[in-house]
């Protein structure tokens, strides 16, 4: 629970606020009160959300929907608004923990609690089922737990069975890693998805491991597809009928009813380790809170050297906001006060940049730091400026044993705001989970993937699109921009995991007509000869290279030449390297890739970053530059504007993600936790001369 901000509403509806209990990109959630003193959860949608009529539609929808199921075991809708500017849907208020964090906590379950747990969740699902209705995001952190057993929540994805998504062509809804494969590969669905997400929550509650694994969501989307769950652990008298829930195909699994019923027997007993005493001290917590006062100001008394804390309190209550495309900032005094007469020293807060600055990425980390310096100069020349910024860097040498030793160092220095970086193409595990345990913000720029486990982190900030979903940019260009002809999609197995996520979002989709066809090239293959013939053949007009390798897409590049080809190529993210470029030669000529980074000589905004990248280190900016450029002014934002009780740096993250930041390359917005939203961040460039040249952002070609 937090307090509520400034920006808070005190009353939705008839319900009156009394704190936060979590934050999203979607929206947010109140502790709140009913007139007849009820304590209820309500969901409040953003604005910017709201006004898209689809996602409107939706949430009617959910709002419909999840009034329509009762049971013991699912939490009750107790009120709703869908026509409201911010929609909002109040449920009952269940002050137990999570499965995810029961778990976490005290590791995995009895085995007479899980079958309790099981048999409980199943019933739930029946009646979601029984009521025409899918919920598709059965996961721990959607199982609440109460003192007489479990409570399924959070319909904001339940639709009617057999209904159209009102989502993008070809898009995951979903958790990945306890979702079907079926939703996996966004094929149609039944109640056999929620059947096989609950087959992997038996497993996480039964072992405290997932059924598939962690990292990041590609590789996790692919072993459910096309791997066999990891059922190591799992208690005997549980493992036939999990194995039957985790089938590959829906018609193998059980029904919601026969699940409940096959462990409703043999001893199941609801007894959760701790459960009682968190039960306990949350619901004395939420009936001691007092009905809200009126927001107040908060006033400074102007000490010589303010904390950190009071310097964002000021933030928080108005007296700072950033704005701009840059790091620009002013200060709105209070009303009816006048400016000191002697200046006051403002506090020194540092960015840490975690780069590989002396081993084979040294370049990527140099881009980083150039446009961090510039960053900082930038804020720091402001006069109405409310705290000053300043570079920290530490050198992991692009040794991955060196970097859980540097993420110590900057933990260890209460001056760091926050950490930008690694610049490593993988974020590992092990950093991201000492900088999770200190609750140090971590903001990644460049890094392609993680192998970090996306739900045990709430501080990890991507700001780029991974390369796993750079294929939706080559969609947008196939459909609007393609010439004619079939497309034909090379998946080069010496990738299984990158060139399945790029072959898979293409493989269903049909453009002009018709599905691509793919072709699936193994691993030890050394050239693509016949598969380029075949395209040919085939009046093929586009070909997508699904891979990552440079060097095998200008094989590809060359064979399609030799065959005749006179259509174009397209790729994603690594492919587009001097390697390719160099031993593709003329027949890399017109190849289109999809990217996330942009070129900022030919973006207006970046113009003056441009310019002074040039003036200070004597050439343009390098690629990832201006997004670390960027990086900084988002932090500094969200340091801006974070409210009291999170001033401390372990409240910044989530000040992050609520953050809607116009920079100098895109707007950064969020979807939630993590992960920036990919419709500002992916990019097309096209060879043109033996270079690649800017075309824009994906959606505006």
């Amino acid at each position: 629970m937090r307090p509520l901000t400034s920006e808070d509403p005190r009353a939705v509806g008839e319900y009156r606020t009394l704190v936060r209990l979590g934050a999203g990109g979607m929206g947010v959630v109140y502790l709140a009160r009913s007139p007849g003193g009820a304590l209820a959860a309500v969901k409040v949608i953003r604005a910017e959300h709201a006004a898209d009529p689809g996602f409107r539609a939706r949430f009617r929808r959910e709002a419909e929907a999840a009034g329509r199921i009762t049971g013991p075991w699912v939490v009750p809708v107790t009120g709703t608004d869908p026509e409201a500017r911010e929609p909002w849907l109040a449920t009952a208020f269940v002050p137990g923990p999570s499965l995810g964090e029961a778990v976490e906590e005290h590791g995995p379950l009895p085995v007479a609690t899980v079958r309790a747990l099981g048999s409980r969740l199943a019933e739930a699902l029946a009646a979601v089922h029984e009521a025409g209705l899918l919920h598709r995001d059965v996961k721990p952190g959607n199982v609440l737990l109460a003192l007489d057993g479990p409570r399924l929540i959070d319909f904001g994805i339940a639709r009617h069975a057999g209904a159209t998504a009102l989502t993008a062509t070809g898009a995951v809804i979903g958790t990945p890693g306890f979702l079907a494969p079926e939703q996996a590969s966004a094929g149609p669905l039944g109640p056999g998805c929620d059947i096989f997400s609950l087959g992997c929550v038996l497993v996480y509650a039964a072992t405290g491991r997932r059924p598939f694994g962690t990292g990041t969501p590609a590789g996790l989307l692919f072993r459910t597809v096309h791997e066999e769950p990891d059922l190591s652990g799992v208690p005997d008298p549980l493992l036939p009928l999990v194995a039957a829930c985790l089938a590959k195909d829906p018609a193998d699994r059980p029904s919601a009813r026969e699940v409940a019923d096959r462990l409703a027997g043999g001893g199941a007993r609801w007894e959760v380790p701790g459960l009682s005493t968190v039960v306990a001290e949350r619901s004395a917590a939420a009936l001691a809170l007092p009905d809200p006062e009126p927001p107040t100001l908060v006033q400074e008394p102007g000490p010589p050297r303010p904390s950190r804390r009071r310097v964002l309190m000021a933030g928080a209550a108005g007296a700072v906001l950033l704005a701009g495309g840059g790091t620009a900032a002013w200060v709105a005094g209070r009303r009816g006060s006048t400016p000191a007469a002697t200046p006051r020293a403002l506090p020194t807060y540092r960015i840490g940049l975690h780069a590989d600055l002396s081993g084979p990425g040294k370049a990527l980390g140099l881009a980083h730091e150039r446009g961090i310096r510039l960053a900082v100069d930038a804020h720091n020349a402001r006069t109405d400026k409310a705290f000053a910024l300043a570079l920290r860097t530490e050198d992991d040498g692009g040794d991955t044993d060196r970097a859980p030793g540097v993420a110590d160092r900057f933990i260890a220095d209460p001056g760091t705001l926050a950490v930008i970086g690694p610049t490593a193409d993988v974020v590992a595990k092990a950093v991201v989970s000492r900088y999770e345990r200190a609750r140090l913000a971590q903001v990644v720029v460049s890094g392609r993937s993680t192998t970090a486990d996306w739900a045990g982190t709430t501080s990890l900030c991507v700001l780029r699109p991974f390369d796993a979903s750079l294929h939706l940019g080559l969609t947008h260009y196939l459909v609007n921009a393609a010439p004619d002809g079939r497309i034909v999609v090379v998946e080069d197995l010496a990738d299984p995991q990158g060139s399945w996520a790029i072959a898979n979002g293409l493989r269903d989709l049909s453009i002009k007509g018709a599905a691509p066809t793919v072709h699936t090239v193994e691993a030890d293959a050394r050239g693509f000869a016949p598969v380029a013939h075949a395209a040919v053949a085939a009046g093929a007009g586009s070909v997508v290279y699904a891979g990552s390798s440079p060097g095998r897409a200008a094989r590809l590049a060359t064979d399609l030449a030799a065959a005749g080809f006179t259509g174009t190529g397209l790729s994603t993210g690594p492919v587009l390297a001097p390697a390719f470029l160099r031993d593709a030669g003329k027949a890399a000529e017109g190849w289109v890739f999809a990217e996330a980074y942009t070129d900022p000589a030919a973006l207006p905004a970046a113009k003056a970053f441009t310019a002074g990248h040039r003036e200070r280190f004597g050439e343009a900016p390098a690629t990832w530059s201006a997004e670390a450029y960027d990086a900084v002014g988002l932090i500094a934002r969200a340091a801006g504007s974070t409210s009291a009780v999170d001033a401390a740096r372990d409240g910044l993250a989530a000040s992050i993600f609520r953050s809607d930041y116009r920079g100098i390359t895109r707007r950064l917005s969020f979807y939630g936790h993590h992960m920036a939203q990919f419709r500002t961040g992916i990019f097309l460039y096209r060879v043109k001369k033996g270079r690649a040249g800017f075309l824009g952002l994906y959606s505006s070609v």
